[in-house]
């Protein structure tokens, strides 16, 4: 039983749908051993697959071939975990404080908030 690539990404809670794991697949954001893979890519035990989920890699080893969805305590003993640590997040997000009963913002109170959290303002 060899599964299909997206199947073994869902199979071990991966992705969340295996749609996503075909979509993953389809969009060359999944790699088998290095190259670009398509989603009915067979797999073996041993092939290092890399992926790129919610803006994270992820590099696992595969060591155990699955194709039904199981339990995450289960999946984890499917792969072995190689991915890098994940970024570190700031500390504290930025903080717009208005006085209490001040109404509502006004719009350059709007503007001044839209740049304190990194949003572009459309138009100007």
């Amino acid at each position: 039983m060899t599964p299909r690539v997206d199947q073994w990404l869902w199979s071990v809670r991966i992705t969340k749908t295996r749609a996503d794991a075909a979509e993953l697949c389809r969009s060359g954001h999944v790699k088998v051993n290095g190259k670009t893979v398509k989603p009915a890519a067979k797999l073996v035990v041993g092939d290092r697959v890399e992926t790129r989920v919610h803006q994270l890699d992820r590099v696992v080893v595969v060591t155990k071939l699955i194709s039904k969805r199981v339990g995450a305590a289960v999946a984890v003993e499917c792969f072995d975990d190689c991915s890098p640590p994940p970024p570190e997040r700031s500390s504290a997000p930025p903080v717009f404080e208005r006085d209490r009963g001040a109404g509502r913002p006004t719009k350059r109170d709007r503007r001044r908030l839209d740049e304190l959290r990194g949003r572009s303002s459309g138009t100007r």
